[in-house]
């Protein structure tokens, strides 16, 4: 059984006027955060505001890479050129980058986002586009994913260090993916439950897939959807369970506490 587990977060997913989750909220329970880069949310403003609240309170940031799908909120496949793909996510962290440089923090690792996560598990060509864009910024940032991916394959090929996620809030097929937020019972809901759910993970190492299938799950972080309804709620009775067993919170990554410049 683990010591500590990482507890992350899609966050800065808002735009313009329209706001999406309680980052303050989720700031204090998560210790990463996986920020938006602009292409399926946030604007330059709310991006420099959460990652200027992760550097106060010490939380690790990551850039949420995805598909260039504002519209679709990067939950739509795109046939993507690999070239092009590898260029657009260098131009997504690059932005973050900088962002996170003025907010006196760093981004610190990578995380795909939405299709473009769900894609690369299976998707050699974009998930070799994916790492190889991160491997071009930098070679010691550390990826976020599924373990078995295609990206997972790659990423390792290229020397990148990989990180096994598992989702508190999201239904598992047998096979160890996702459920399709187009199908029912995809998205979890109760704080108590997934809180159980997630200290089977953590502990014992498996989860119940949704036909009732008993699976094996790798996990170094815990994601919480930012945007999921009670996604608070959830992040504290997660936090609260793991703690009865002695289960401590930190960042695959020792996050630094930093103070805006």
């Amino acid at each position: 059984m683990p010591t500590t587990i990482d507890l992350n977060a899609d966050l800065g997913e808002g735009f313009g006027v329209w706001r999406l989750g309680d980052d303050e909220a989720m700031l204090g329970l998560v210790t990463s955060a996986n920020v938006a880069c602009g292409f399926h949310a946030g604007d330059p403003a709310l991006l420099l505001h959460t990652c200027r609240l992760a550097a106060q309170r010490g939380v690790a940031v990551g850039a949420q890479v995805s598909y260039r799908d504002l519209a679709g909120f990067g939950r739509r496949f795109i046939d993507a050129d690999p070239d092009e793909l590898t260029a657009e996510i260098i131009y997504q962290i690059g932005a973050l980058q900088a962002i996170a440089h003025a907010a006196g923090t760093d981004v610190r690792y990578v995380k795909p986002h939405g299709a473009l996560y769900n894609t690369i598990v299976h998707h050699e060509e974009q998930a070799a586009a994916v790492a190889a864009a991160v491997h071009a910024v930098d070679p010691a940032l550390p990826v976020l994913g599924l373990p078995g991916s295609a990206f997972f394959a790659e990423a390792r090929r290229l020397g990148l260090r990989t990180v096994t996620e598992a989702f508190a809030d999201r239904a598992y097929r047998p096979d160890g993916t996702l459920v399709s937020r187009r199908e029912p019972g995809a998205v979890l809901h109760d704080p108590l439950e997934i809180a159980e759910r997630v200290a089977g993970m953590v502990i014992d190492g498996h989860a119940t897939a949704v036909d009732g299938t008993v699976i094996g799950v790798s996990v170094e972080s815990v994601c919480v959807h930012g945007d999921s309804p009670g996604a608070v709620q959830i992040a504290k009775a997660v936090r609260d369970r793991l703690a009865s067993e002695a289960v401590e919170l930190a960042s695959f990554i020792q996050a630094r506490s930093e103070t805006p410049r």
